[in-house]
C-alpha cells in the first residue's frame, strides 16, 4: 500500500489492518492495545484537560512536522497549567490519495514526540475523506495531565509588581513555516522551535514555586498572548522592547516580510510571569535547560492600562502593543 484509500476509513478489515501495520507499531502501548470504545487510565486529585486540531501547511518544515508539532502543542498546553503531561488521544482526517511514506513518516515522528514528551496515546480514531475533501492530512489531539501545584498558574493570577519572562527567542515557528511555504531562504537558515516544554516547567514549579502565570505564545504571538492575560487579569503590561529576544535570522526575515516577530507564533517557548523577587531564580533555572537558554526578562506586571500592553522603546517612549486582528498567517500550527 503506497497510497491512503477510502477503504481505510471503512471500519470494515481494511482499516483495522491499516490501524494494526501503521498507527500502533509507532503509538502502540498497553492500554491503547486493548482496543476497547474507550481507555480507562488512573489519576488522582486536579486534573487539566485540552484539547487542540492541527492543520500545518506545509506539513514537513524545517525543526519538525505535523506529527510532532500535534504532541508538542497540547502537551505544551496541559504543562502550562502546572501540570504533567500524561496520556493523548489523537484523531487523524486523510485525505484520499495521501502517500504512505508521508503519512508513516508523520506518525513516526508523532511516536517519538510523544516517548521523549513522557506521554502515552491512549485512544484514537482514523477518518479518511475523499481526494479533494481535506488537505493532506488534519490532526486533533486531547492531553490529560496530573496538576502538580496549587494553585494552578492561570491568566488570570497576574499581580501588580510581577515580573515577565520568556523561556526563548519570539517568531521562530511563524517564519519557519511561512519561509517554507513560500519557498523562501534567508542568509542564515530559520527553523521552527517546535519542542515539549512539560520537563521545563516541572523543573521550574519545583525549584521556584509560587508561578502566577504560564503560557506558550503560539497563534498571534508574544503580543497577543500577553493582551489576552493583561485582560484576564485586569493589569497593564509593560515590555522592555531591547529585552526580548529575536533571533537574528527571524529579525532579518521579518524586516525583508514586513512582519513583527512579536505577533508570529511560538511552539517551543513559554511566557512565565511570577514575583519579582523570585525572577532571577526563574530565570537560572531556565537557561540551565536547553530549552530556556535564551531566556530573558522583559517586562513587568503595572496598575496603568489595564487590560493593555505597552512597549518601552530604546528611547524611553512607550506604544501600545494590540492583540492581533484578524489572520495574519493561516494554517501555522
Amino acid at each position: 500500500m503506497d497510497k491512503v484509500l477510502l477503504d481505510y476509513g471503512s471500519g470494515g478489515r481494511a482499516s483495522h489492518r491499516f490501524v494494526n501495520d501503521l498507527f500502533f507499531r509507532h503509538l502502540g502501548n498497553d492500554i491503547l492495545a486493548r482496543m476497547d470504545d474507550a481507555a480507562v487510565v488512573s489519576l488522582r486529585g486536579a486534573v487539566a484537560v485540552s484539547t487542540d486540531s492541527f492543520v500545518v501547511d506545509p506539513i514537513f518544515f524545517p525543526g519538525g512536522d505535523i506529527g510532532s508539532l500535534a504532541v508538542h502543542g497540547t502537551v505544551n498546553d496541559v504543562a502550562m497549567m502546572g501540570a504533567r503531561p500524561l496520556f493523548l488521544t489523537c484523531g487523524f482526517i486523510l485525505e484520499e490519495g495521501l502517500p504512505m511514506d508521508d503519512l508513516e513518516r508523520v506518525v513516526a515522528s508523532m511516536g517519538e514526540a510523544a516517548r521523549r514528551a513522557g506521554v502515552r496515546v491512549v485512544a484514537g480514531d482514523t477518518k479518511v475523506v475523499p481526494r479533494g475533501a481535506a488537505d493532506k492530512i488534519f490532526i486533533n489531539t486531547t492531553g490529560v495531565g496530573q496538576v502538580l501545584v496549587d494553585p494552578a498558574p492561570s491568566g488570570h493570577r497576574a499581580e501588580v509588581g510581577d515580573a515577565v519572562l520568556v523561556s526563548g527567542t519570539m517568531g521562530d515557528h511563524g517564519l519557519a513555516i511561512l519561509s517554507t511555504r513560500q519557498g523562501l531562504s534567508f542568509d542564515s537558515p530559520v527553523r521552527s522551535d517546535s519542542a515539549a516544554l512539560g520537563g521545563l516547567v516541572e523543573k521550574l514549579l519545583a525549584a521556584v514555586g509560587d508561578v502566577h502565570v504560564l503560557r506558550d505564545p503560539t497563534r498571534g504571538g508574544l503580543a497577543t498572548t500577553l493582551n489576552e492575560i493583561a485582560g484576564q487579569s485586569g493589569v497593564g503590561i509593560e515590555l522592555t522592547e531591547q529585552a526580548i529576544p529575536v533571533d537574528p535570522a527571524v529579525a532579518g526575515g521579518c524586516a525583508v516580510l514586513g512582519l513583527d516577530p512579536l505577533y508570529l507564533a511560538n511552539e517551543g517557548k513559554c511566557i512565565c510571569i511570577l514575583p519579582e523577587a523570585k525572577a532571577q531564580a526563574a530565570l537560572a533555572v531556565l537557561r540551565a535547560d536547553p530549552l530556556g537558554a535564551g531566556a530573558a526578562v522583559i517586562g513587568r506586571v503595572v496598575a496603568q492600562h489595564q487590560g493593555k500592553v505597552a512597549l518601552v522603546t530604546p528611547l524611553g517612549g512607550k506604544r501600545l502593543l494590540g492583540m492581533l486582528e484578524g489572520e495574519q498567517l493561516p494554517r501555522i500550527c
